[in-house]
């Protein structure tokens, strides 16, 4: 009956999502091949497989963080504050893949380097989520020595905990990432989930828009709000998952 559940719900998502982004996707093939044709026509002089030679390797150089800025590329992503961040994704699994190592050494190192960050993140996220539990409990505990409250106590200060969490985890740091990258306030939540929850998706990341100067400490702060984000979420989670069971 569990397994009934969970393939329908991930047939329900897929029938949902087909029929939302399916159109738009056809539409955008559509728009391409329609510019294709018109550059070829435009410029005689260009090549049917040299044009596309060009397009992949502007996309393999644009996946590999360089962009081209009139005559000059744009280099960045694999500065220290770029790496640290490549790290942090790594390791907690979020994996963006807007970035990865292209060569054979950085590829070893990367797997050596999760083989023992992912055990480490985990161990940190259960002790951070553990730190955040017990404060809610400890807080219960004084109100209920206090004011002589029983279930009120705890309900209240879970409730407390929850919007707290909402506050600094979701709805406030779309606002940052408005005025910091450009995005609407829903491209910001959508993001925010995206990353607490691991999903990563890699369709929207910081600090990655060539056209924008980022302060020092943008990337910095984005990495704790990461790393106790995906703490209070899972504790969320973990809820949801004894809610269901």
């Amino acid at each position: 009956l569990l397994l009934a559940v969970y393939v329908g719900y991930l047939g329900l998502g897929a029938g949902v999502l087909q029929a939302l982004e399916r159109p738009a996707e056809v539409q955008a093939a559509q728009d391409l091949l329609q510019q294709h044709w018109e550059l070829l026509a435009n410029y005689t002089c260009l090549r049917g497989p040299a044009l596309q030679q060009l397009i992949e390797g502007i996309i393999q150089a644009y996946k590999s963080g360089i962009t081209l800025r009139g005559n000059t590329t744009n280099l960045g992503r694999w500065d220290f504050t770029g790496s640290f961040f490549f790290s942090i994704s790594a390791i907690t699994t979020i994996g963006y893949g807007n970035l990865s190592p292209s060569t054979v050494a950085g590829r070893i190192f990367c797997i050596l380097f999760a083989l023992f960050g992912i055990p480490l993140n985990l161990v940190l996220l259960n002790e951070i989520g553990q730190l955040m539990l017990l404060g809610v409990q400890r807080c219960a505990h004084r109100l209920e020595e206090v004011f002589h409250w029983q279930k009120k106590a705890s309900l209240l200060v879970k409730t407390c905990a929850l919007v707290t969490g909402l506050l600094l985890f979701l709805l406030l740091p779309p606002l940052l990432f408005s005025e910091k990258e450009g995005w609407s306030y829903e491209e910001g939540f959508y993001y925010s989930f995206v990353t607490l929850s691991t999903i990563g998706f890699g369709d929207y990341v910081i600090g990655m828009n060539a056209d924008r100067t980022y302060p020092g400490w943008y990337k910095n702060v984005i990495s704790l709000w990461i790393l106790f984000g995906m703490a209070w979420l899972a504790l969320v989670i973990k809820f949801c998952i004894n809610f269901l069971e």
